[in-house]
């Protein structure tokens, strides 16, 4: 009998090579195991998935790193001076939710598009649906509402959680306000006469969508992660081609998208600006006179127009 060198005992097989031995498994996230992650936790050092990343001041924490820190950690806040939360874009959720339930009473009811859509004819006497129409869509196509939602999903879920909850959702509103601040101010400087010749139609076209508050979302972005020093290559393809279509295709306001971005800017600049402990209590006050400033140039634009512009209300379209 020949003798193989083991003293006639069979392979042991230890070691990370040979039969029966499996290969290595892929590291995969412990909340999502089916899911493989090549992205670790800079605090605990396990895997994350994409949905479980949570931006830090360095790296990317996990949810659950980012929970335990908020839990045993009070008073803590995010890199920008928010309350930091356990990372689920409560926010986000609710005013998808909102968008999404008022879009199905739209559909029911299609009174309640007229009555709350934006159109710089009403803004004087009704001035709310510079703030309803943000949560309005289309009530004729799933489209609109499905492309809307779905960047907000995208975009809150990165924002919030480095914002704050408070700070995100004041984002969304003023960027929301500032979209149809634009409108106003691009709609012309309509007359009576003109109105009744149909010159001035701008001034009559109602706006609805809550694309005004993502393109400020977007530009909040840019600005937050410039100052993280992240690349923001790929967003800048996506506002691009979101920009296009509002030239390309009828029925979409690119005013709003204008207003809504550069008013993201400001906010995103003013956080930025205020984000140092020492004068970070400020940022409220600086965010409230962004939204004075916007209010003060709206406004402006309607005492330069006749009374009997200016005045017109929704009884005048009945």
């Amino acid at each position: 009998m020949s003798d193989n060198g083991t003293g006639g005992q069979p392979p042991t097989g230890d070691g990370n090579t040979g039969p029966g031995v499996p290969a290595p498994a892929p590291s995969v996230c412990p909340r999502h195991p089916d899911r493989e992650s090549y992205v670790r936790c800079q605090r605990c050092g396990r895997p994350a998935c994409p949905e479980c990343q949570r931006p830090a001041p360095v790296g990317i924490q996990c949810v659950d790193c980012v929970r335990e820190a908020a839990r045993t950690t009070p008073g803590t806040t995010t890199v920008f001076g928010g309350r930091v939360t356990d990372g689920r874009p409560v926010v986000t959720y609710a005013i998808i939710a909102v968008c999404a339930v008022v879009y199905l009473l739209q559909r029911v009811d299609p009174g309640i598009t007229d009555r709350f859509a934006f159109l710089p004819a009403l803004g004087w006497t009704e001035p709310w649906r510079f703030v309803t129409a943000a949560f309005l869509h289309s009530p004729f196509t799933f489209f609109h509402i499905l492309l809307n939602m779905f960047a907000l999903w995208s975009l809150g879920q990165y924002l919030e959680p480095m914002l704050g909850r408070a700070r995100f959702a004041a984002l969304y509103l003023i960027s929301g306000i500032g979209g149809q601040v634009a409108v106003t101010l691009l709609a012309g400087s309509p007359t009576i006469d003109g109105l009744n010749a149909g010159i001035d139609q701008s001034w009559l076209t109602s706006v609805v969508g809550a694309s005004g508050a993502i393109f400020g979302l977007f530009g909040a972005l840019l600005v937050l992660n410039r100052h993280l020093g992240r690349s923001s290559s790929a967003m800048y393809v996506t506002i691009a081609i979101n920009a296009v279509f509002g030239f390309l295709y009828p029925g979409i306001s690119w005013q709003a998208h204008l207003g809504g971005f550069v008013t993201g800017l400001a906010c995103a600049g003013v956080i930025v600006a205020l984000r140092s402990r020492q004068v970070r209590h400020l940022v409220w006050a600086a965010l409230g006179g962004v939204l004075v400033l916007l209010v003060v140039i709206t406004v402006g634009k309607y005492l330069t127009l006749p009374d009997a512009v200016r005045l017109i209300s929704s009884r005048d379209f009945s």
